[in-house]
């Protein structure tokens, strides 16, 4: 193995490590995106539900005023 060869494998070894720390930065990137996602999904099924909860209340409260009067 001379001095080509042992470049070429340094090169290669290289390539190899980038290689996995790009694949490395894609995951971490998907999972953020992901995360981000659920978490604003999470805030509009919950504003979604503290919305139906004050509409109801609105409702049954003021069914029970008119039905007093």
């Amino acid at each position: 193995m001379g001095v080509v060869g042992v470049a070429a494998a340094a090169v290669a070894v290289v390539v190899v490590v980038v290689a996995l720390v790009v694949a490395v930065v894609v995951v971490v990137i998907v999972v953020v995106v992901l995360v981000v996602v659920v978490v604003v999904v999470v805030v509009v099924v919950v504003v979604v539900v503290v919305v139906v909860v004050v509409v109801v209340v609105v409702v049954v409260v003021a069914a029970a005023v008119f039905s007093v009067n």
